[in-house]
């Protein structure tokens, strides 16, 4: 599928096909793509936790708040997103090298998940990013170092239904040209 196609028919999709599972092959291609992303001085600080298995998607599940859990009730796979902190944005002794510090892993994390989701869209996958989740039920679920800071979980499955096209912004109400 063309590049533009695929941005825009990608949507954050709340109602997954029952029963359509996602084969692991896809799951690892779309990985494989979201680390093609570029990162601060190619440290690669992403870090990606698969809930694929009944039991394990059920952990994750109990990580949601309610409405998220009715979101993916039946999205065959949900990604734990995370970064290592105190890396992108950071000189060889530990020190931020800007005001942004660890802002840099999570800037970095989200070109990632960018690519994650564009990849997903052009094999015909669906997804939804959710920020909403308890950190701690995460950490346990997947043995998640402190060292790492937890940003999303993303659903990945097949729609269930086509959502409405939400209206966007025009270039010309968010962008300065000088």
């Amino acid at each position: 599928m063309e590049l533009s196609k695929v941005i825009e028919s990608r949507r954050s999709i709340r109602a997954y096909k029952a029963g359509a599972e996602v084969e692991r092959a896809a799951v690892e291609e779309i990985i494989a793509a979201a680390l093609e992303a570029p990162s601060w001085k190619n440290s690669e600080t992403g870090r990606y936790y698969i809930a694929i298995s009944p039991e394990k998607l059920e952990e994750v599940k109990n990580a949601l708040p309610a409405f998220n859990q009715n979101n993916v009730k039946n999205a065959p796979v949900l990604i734990v997103t995370a970064f290592e902190r105190s890396v992108a944005g950071f000189d060889g002794s530990g020190n931020a090298v800007n005001e942004a510090g660890d802002k840099w892993g999570a800037y970095d994390l989200g070109l990632q998940n960018e690519n994650l989701l564009l990849k997903a869209s052009e094999l015909g996958l669906d997804t939804l990013i959710m920020g909403i989740r308890d950190t701690e039920l995460l950490r346990k679920a997947f043995n998640i170092p402190p060292s790492q800071e937890i940003m999303s979980v993303i659903a990945l499955g097949y729609r269930d239904k086509e959502p409405v096209r939400p209206v966007r912004k025009g270039v010309d109400e968010v962008a300065v040209f000088g």
